[in-house]
């Protein structure tokens, strides 16, 4: 295939009781922290709710993991460490788990967090409206509150507690029972003036140029936050994101926001760490998602045919920087608990596109062109629109034209998963560290309508949602991993949905910031520990 770096960018448009102590002990040397001051984060695009118990997201959690907090998030070694629980208890049968809350928290408008309020986030929020929670939590029957400080989650099938305790860390957030009970949850006020138990308090929402929060006065860890605000400034174009972190306006983009040739500009600055650490509970792909609603795409030969037409090494070299990989399956090879191994599936061979496309009766028309497709990227990325770009040059060369509508986040997002009106469309997913947390879901049928990143391609393989509950009930590791090396290889051979790239999240931090990216998801994690020196 004849394409260059300089011609495609010409054509793209566009234990428990200790937790209540700072969790770090200072080595003898280190700088002590120094209260005060203000952390300015960049970020790239706005979220339309700023509620993590709704919308899973690091969109979300990049803000609101500061003024809302999960039952429990990871530590340093990415085992989970007690946050608003702060000890939990499985039966022997898997049916059951027990969470001791902590005691004395309160929400941001003074009023006690108690267990009513889990019970009511994990069955009227997670359960019923949380895209991955709804999954995770399907087989979740009731949460008894027999006092203020316990929840006993009961289940209907085996919930492995690993499991659960990974999947909590994201998909863990509890809101105020008292401001959402009664109200259409999907429109409520708190969902963009959040109101939470964390470090800091909302402050301020200015569509389109910020958001603020403030320290927690009465913040239940004795002694902080350290931090006076925080402030998240969105900046859309990227070389202004560039120059806010370069004059000091803000102090550190994660997540990938910047332009990938700003990334590797920035890394050779002595002013910022540019580094992918404490991002590790959080690898992503570049994907396909195919619309089988659409003849030509239920057809699986033509699905395997559109993998076989890219070449993804070429993409990754000379789009990403080289930071990423072919995939070889939606298990990333960080995931040492269930990366079953294996190659590439679809090497790149515009030969065997071809071959599959005549075989499934869709040959060259009078001009080459085989049938047409409309393509949403869904620009969480800077390279997703550079990737969507890419697929339409390699499929013109298969005799597959594309067409690529462009929308904003929230509007592909709509288009996709709520209105099912695409054909393919392509961004980004996130591995958290467990297929049942975020990943399984793209493939299991029932998700709830308009839920983004499941299921709403209209696929549906009885043996597939066998295989995904079936490995998410089972409690003993070595079955549990087999099951998902089973799930790997039909995923492949189906491809419902291509993984195509395997990557990790670069940040980039000024060094004044202090005591950062030290948790495998810090990004999404609450800063209660981070300090800026004088």
């Amino acid at each position: 295939m004849s394409l260059s770096r300089r011609s495609f960018l010409a054509s793209t448009a566009v234990l428990a009781g200790a937790a209540a102590l700072p969790r770090f002990s200072w080595a003898q040397g280190a700088p002590a922290p120094v209260a005060g001051g203000v952390l300015t984060a960049h970020l790239s695009s706005e979220q339309r709710i700023l509620n993590p118990a709704l919308r899973a997201s690091t969109g979300v959690y990049v803000i609101t993991s500061k003024i809302i907090e999960s039952l429990v998030d990871l530590g340093p070694d990415g085992a989970p460490t007690p946050v608003l629980a702060t000890r939990w208890d499985a039966a022997a049968d898997g049916k059951s788990v027990t969470f001791t809350l902590r005691e004395g928290v309160k929400w941001h408008d003074g009023k006690p967090f108690t267990s009513a309020d889990v019970q009511y986030s994990a069955m009227e929020l997670w359960k019923k409206h949380l895209n991955y929670g709804t999954q995770l939590q399907r087989y979740l029957e009731a949460v008894d509150t027999p006092d203020a400080t316990t929840a006993i989650f009961r289940y209907s099938r085996t919930m492995p507690l690993p499991l659960l305790l990974r999947a909590l860390a994201d998909l863990g957030y509890v809101v105020p029972r008292h401001l959402f009970e009664g109200t259409n949850v999907l429109e409520n006020p708190a969902n963009t003036a959040p109101i939470g138990t964390g470090p800091f308090k909302f402050v301020e929402y200015q569509r389109g140029q910020y958001i603020v929060a403030e320290r927690n006065p009465e913040y239940w860890r004795q002694g902080e936050p350290y931090l006076d605000r925080v402030v998240w400034r969105f900046i859309t174009d990227k070389s202004a994101a560039s120059a806010a972190l370069e004059t000091g306006q803000v102090q550190i983009s994660a997540y990938t926001q910047l332009a990938l040739s700003d990334i590797e500009r920035l890394a050779k600055d002595s002013r910022f760490e540019v580094s992918s650490r404490g991002n590790e509970a959080n690898s992503f792909n570049n994907t396909v998602e195919f619309n089988h609603r659409r003849k030509e795409l239920a057809d699986v030969r033509v699905r395997r045919a559109i993998a076989h037409a890219v070449d993804v090494d070429f993409f990754v070299e000379n789009f990403l920087y080289g930071r990423g990989k072919r995939a070889t399956g939606f298990i990333p090879s960080i995931s040492q608990a269930f990366y079953p191994g294996g190659a590439f599936p679809y090497p790149f061979d515009t030969k065997k596109a071809e071959a599959l496309l005549d075989e499934a009766g869709y040959p060259r028309q009078k001009g080459g062109e085989r049938f047409s497709l409309r393509l949403l990227p869904i620009l969480n990325g800077e390279d997703v629109p550079q990737f969507a770009t890419f697929l339409q040059q390699s499929l013109a060369e298969v005799g597959i034209k594309i067409e690529i509508v462009q929308l904003d986040v929230a509007g592909a997002l709509s288009a996709i998963y709520k209105d099912w009106n695409f054909d393919l469309a392509t961004g980004w997913h996130q591995y958290r560290g467990d297929p049942a947390v975020s990943t399984t879901v793209w493939f299991r049928s029932g998700s709830p309508k308009g839920a983004p990143w499941t299921n709403q391609f209209g696929w549906e393989s009885t043996e597939v949602d066998t295989l995904i509950d079936d490995a998410a009930a089972e409690i003993d590791p070595v079955k549990r991993k087999a099951l998902y090396a089973q799930l790997v290889d039909t995923i492949n051979e189906e491809l419902p949905v291509w993984f195509a790239t395997e990557r990790q999240f670069v940040s980039v931090t000024n060094k004044v910031v202090q005591n950062h990216h030290t948790i495998p998801r810090w990004p999404s994690s609450d800063w209660h520990d981070t300090w800026i020196a004088k």
